[in-house]
């Protein structure tokens, strides 16, 4: 017998499209969200709209501001620096565990993720790139074993994903370069289950790709400013 699994709720699916608007670039920093041509669009009610829009707050993508309205959370560089510390700190603690508790089938997991992206890497898919991104660091948290960890994780992946499709619009592939060579050696210390080299090539990614997401916005800043 099939387990089952409820449908995604309206909520849920009005989240996940206005999270992909702010991801993507179509909402942009700072911008206000107005619920009224926001439910024209989806065809759905303000209410729906009112509920995502407070789910997304507490993903860290919407600022709701009483008697003002919603605004995308600006892209700025204290949140890209806090957000790149604090994945590193939570990361980097449950690489350990997976470091000193791993089965064969999580390396056949982690490797087939990092294959399934160098095959979008060389289909030139962005969008699948990215998701299998996300997955492979969600396998990686196999042995996390903190509720309130994977928690919060699960609340920083949209704007993780929305910091990592800022760097590749000014980095390109060289972004996905990086992200396969972090993917390779990282893999290799959990192989060798070697605690310390796995925390060292996690600190030198979110380092890298922390000031890739800030070069991207300082250049998008001086470009509009022009």
């Amino acid at each position: 017998m099939n387990a089952f699994k409820p449908r995604e709720t309206l909520t849920e699916q009005v989240a996940r499209h206005i999270e992909n608007l702010i991801a993507f670039g179509q909402l942009r920093s700072g911008e206000r969200i107005y619920e009224g041509a926001m439910a024209k669009q989806m065809d759905v009610s303000h209410g729906s709209i009112r509920e995502g829009l407070l789910l997304l707050e507490k993903r860290h993508l919407v600022r709701n501001v009483p008697r003002k309205g919603a605004f995308v959370t600006p892209l700025d560089d204290y949140f890209v620096r806090s957000l790149y510390e604090t994945l590193e700190l939570y990361l980097t603690h449950t690489g350990r565990k997976l470091v000193r508790q791993w089965q064969p089938e999580d390396m056949d997991r982690l490797e087939s993720l990092h294959d399934q992206m160098r095959a979008c890497f060389e289909k030139n898919d962005l969008m699948t790139f990215l998701e299998l991104g996300i997955e492979y660091t969600k396998a990686s948290l196999a042995y996390a074993d903190n509720y309130f960890i994977v928690a919060a994780i699960d609340d920083l992946w949209p704007s993780a994903r929305r910091c990592a499709f800022v760097a590749f619009q000014q980095g390109g592939n060289r972004v996905l370069e990086d992200n396969l060579a972090h993917m390779e050696e990282s893999i290799s210390a959990i192989r060798a289950r070697d605690e310390d080299r796995l925390a060292n090539i996690l600190h030198r990614y979110a380092m890298q790709q922390c000031q890739q997401v800030l070069d991207a916005i300082s250049t998008s800043s001086d470009r509009h400013s022009e």
